[in-house]
């Protein structure tokens, strides 16, 4: 029942009374004084009620409208919390892209570090920010990442396919923790005297110690040659061909894939030789040459 009900039946109810009282109040004055005062607290009692039910009913109303408005700010904040949540994680996965491309370009320590913020600052004033000027900085914040991503992953491909190249280039040495014994080049017959030409260089090393594949290729040849000993040759599939002789045992056959720093002979002294080392020649396009100078080219993927 609303408010105008109550007050309308009120009113008629009053009006009977009153009638009713006036016909009384000639024949008996105090009964209709009596009437009326009962009538008046009855009437005012009855508004009293109707005025609080209103009271209440708009309370419950506004109370529902605070109820649907805080669960619409929810859903918002719910909203923008999940788009944060996929931001921050392209954010983490840039940054690992970042630390890889920084150490597969050897770029210096500190030179980026991604672990440190960013110094930023600006003069003021400020103001409050409404939702659609953060759903707008989030959208062009997303659109960067994208662009960002796609660009640090073409350049990804470009330097791994560099390093590729490199890593099928000489360059290393065939024995760890080693050195030169013998040059490339003409000296003294170690068996005869007299002059001879040397076609590679010497490292020293022990019976048994691992002999390193210098790049990237397939094995083209392991077993004995003349002079040579037990030889392992590895294919690099660029004109290039090392040779690494006088070995003990060898551990690669032919067309087996080796990679650079992988083993594939053991060192020792067999064939034509005095003691234990790695004879190791570099062969270009056919033709033997000096392998010093590859000994110091600088390979991404070492280390």
């Amino acid at each position: 029942m609303t408010y105008q009900t109550i007050v309308t039946k009120s009113r008629a109810g009053l009006e009977n009374i009153l009638g009713q009282a006036g016909s009384h109040g000639q024949r008996r004055p105090g009964a209709a004084l009596a009437l009326l005062l009962g009538v008046g607290f009855s009437a005012g009692a009855a508004a009293g009620i109707g005025y609080t039910a209103s009271l209440r009913a708009e309370v419950n109303q506004q109370q529902a409208q605070i109820e649907e408005t805080r669960r619409d700010a929810q859903r918002e904040i719910n909203a923008l919390a999940a788009r944060l949540g996929e931001l921050q994680a392209e954010a983490n996965r840039l940054n690992a892209l970042g630390e890889r491309l920084t150490r597969i370009g050897q770029l210096q320590d500190g030179e980026f570090d991604f672990d440190k913020p960013l110094g930023v600052g600006g003069a003021g004033p400020t103001r409050d920010i409404s939702k659609g000027e953060i759903d707008e900085d989030m959208a062009s914040l997303q659109a960067k990442f994208q662009a960002s991503g796609e660009q640090l992953t073409v350049l990804e491909s470009l330097l791994f396919n560099r390093q590729l190249d490199l890593n099928a280039v000489p360059s290393r040495a065939p024995i760890a923790g080693s050195y030169i014994t013998s040059g490339f080049g003409f000296r003294s017959d170690p068996f005869g005297g007299g002059r001879a030409s040397h076609k590679g260089i010497d490292f020293h090393a022990r019976t048994g110690d691992p002999v390193l594949s210098v790049a990237d290729g397939v094995v083209s040849f392991s077993g004995t040659r003349s002079g040579y000993g037990h030889v392992v040759e590895v294919d690099h599939g660029n004109g290039y061909v090392t040779r690494y002789a006088h070995n003990s045992r060898l551990t690669r056959r032919v067309g087996e894939l080796v990679r650079a720093g992988g083993e594939i002979a053991k060192a020792g002294s067999s064939g034509r030789s005095t003691g234990p080392h790695v004879h190791f020649e570099v062969w270009e396009n056919g033709r033997v040459v000096n392998p010093r100078k590859f000994l110091n080219e600088a390979s991404p993927l070492q280390g």
